[in-house]
């Protein structure tokens, strides 16, 4: 599975140019099964890759205690060092500002930019200015339906954002790739996948956009697909590929 996640994944860099050659890139690694296989399969493809590059972990420990203990990436740690990636955990009190002093009510568009703001500082204090992220085929189509129902406008991430005043790129290579082939890879690969103790998980926004997605799907099980083509052929500000169009998933893939 996880041979089939690089393949989509390339497909993806070629499709948006996101990969130049020399390039350093940060991975985002919270620890969650689709930061972890975006490692692994940028790891993978660095190996073989014909622009050369390299690739650099990240993980923003964002200060959750679970029971008086905090998140252990220790298993992160040693996988990295076994894909012979350079690894930095980087300690916050994000959780402590949230939840505790703020007591946010919908806290998950503040953390967001909180934990951009930090790894962004971060990697920019090592000399790096490109950055991947996990978001995947499924997180874009959730986000299309959260923009047009909460904000009433067609929008979404772009699979290629260059944020000027940081001087920073931001790469998603897992757009091709469902939620479920990464779920399967996490669990074939045994990846170490760290349990999030955040208060938020399960009952966001998101969460019901993909529940209703998932009810709609019964009746219309083409739904992602036709939304995520939609997207490309419109195409939505920085979303038509360059030369291609992304083949369609196969069924299994959808779900």
């Amino acid at each position: 599975m996880l041979n089939r996640i690089m393949s989509y994944t390339r497909r993806c860099v070629e499709d948006y140019d996101m990969i130049q050659a020399g390039d350093r890139i940060a991975v985002g690694v919270s620890g969650g099964k689709d930061s972890l296989t975006l490692l692994a399969a940028l790891a993978g493809l660095a190996a073989f890759y014909p622009k050369p590059f390299t690739v650099e972990a990240f993980t923003l420990d964002m200060g959750h205690v679970d029971g008086g203990a905090g998140m252990d990436f220790t298993p992160v740690a040693a996988y990295c060092e076994k894909l012979g990636v350079p690894y930095t955990i980087l300690p916050s009190e994000i959780h402590h500002i949230i939840f505790d002093l703020r007591k946010e009510k919908n806290p998950c568009s503040m953390c967001a930019k909180m934990r951009r703001g930090a790894l962004h500082n971060a990697i920019r204090e090592q000399g790096i200015t490109k950055i991947a992220l996990g978001h995947h085929f499924d997180d874009a189509v959730e986000t299309f339906f959260l923009s047009l129902f909460y904000e009433g406008r067609l929008s979404c991430f772009q699979p290629v954002t260059y944020l000027d005043r940081m001087g920073i790129t931001q790469i998603r290579p897992l757009l091709y790739c469902s939620e479920w082939m990464l779920r399967r890879a996490a669990e074939a690969e045994g990846l170490p996948v760290v349990f999030n103790p955040c208060p938020a998980d399960g009952y966001t926004k998101r969460q019901e956009v993909k529940e209703l997605i998932r009810t709609l799907s019964k009746d219309y099980p083409d739904l992602r697909e036709k939304v995520f083509s939609a997207m490309q052929r419109l195409p939505l500000p920085a979303w038509g590929p360059q030369e291609h169009r992304r083949r369609p998933l196969a069924e299994d893939d959808a779900l």
